[in-house]
């Protein structure tokens, strides 16, 4: 009986080529078995499988990845599934990253710039060590933009509560900027916020909340997302 074997070994015998190459044409999605795409050099076919490299197939190294989800309200991050909150159903449409969507890019992905359970808007997850890093030691620099809707009609001058001098769970809040766009929605930039921090100081200040929304961290905007949608985070686009 003929036992199963690596689908690199597999690949290298049927091109040839070295197992090397077999390997990045599989982490690339250029390979499929039975008629299914399989981006894991070490899953083990049968004899009987049908092995077959796609058209277009390129043997080159795969990049990490960064994601860009518009999360939902109501969705709490922290026990989410990422194989069904970054589905390729909730792929959108509009990506012009142009990189192919593959398995391997649900894996080993780091939850950056995390929102509440209750919030909504931009949340980023990466695998790319220079966008952590951006993200984390670098995040003093990053602005981060929200908009609170809220209910009844607040005071017209609700603003004079966010003066400077603010402490949020017992340190001092960098400044940060508060304005109008309408009469029940606020605007606001800072930098470095903790999930549920913009909710609260609302509420310290006798706001009713009724929704937040992250629009922007840095450069890098909503914009082109519906509500559980995700993109790539595009090569030329920076934080």
């Amino acid at each position: 009986m003929t036992e199963p074997v690596r689908l690199s070994k597999r690949l290298a015998e049927l091109l040839p080529c070295s197992r090397r190459e077999a390997e990045l044409y599989i982490e690339g999605g250029w390979v499929s078995v039975d008629g299914e795409v399989v981006d894991t050099p070490q899953y083990k076919v049968e004899p009987e499988q049908r092995v077959e490299l796609l058209p277009g197939a390129s043997a080159t190294p795969q990049p990490p990845v960064t994601l860009l989800l518009y999360k939902p309200a109501g969705v709490a991050l922290e026990r989410a599934d990422l194989q069904t909150l970054l589905a390729d159903a909730q792929h959108a449409p509009e990506d012009r990253s142009g990189i192919r969507p593959l398995p391997r890019h649900r894996a080993r992905l780091d939850l950056l710039a995390s929102l509440e359970t209750e919030a909504s808007g931009l949340v980023v997850f990466s695998q790319a060590w220079g966008v952590k890093r951006r993200l984390t030691e670098d995040a003093t620099r990053l602005e981060h933009e929200f908009t609170v809707d809220l209910d009844g009609t607040p005071p017209r001058d609700a603003l004079a509560a966010f003066h400077p001098g603010l402490r949020y769970r017992g340190r001092p809040l960098p400044p940060f900027k508060v304005s109008w766009l309408s009469e029940q929605r606020l605007r606001f930039a800072l930098k470095t916020p903790e999930p549920g921090q913009v909710r609260t100081l609302c509420e310290q200040a006798g706001l009713t909340v009724r929704a937040v929304r992250r629009l922007r961290i840095g450069r890098v905007a909503l914009a082109g997302l519906q509500p559980g949608q995700w993109r790539y985070l595009g090569e030329q686009e920076r934080f």
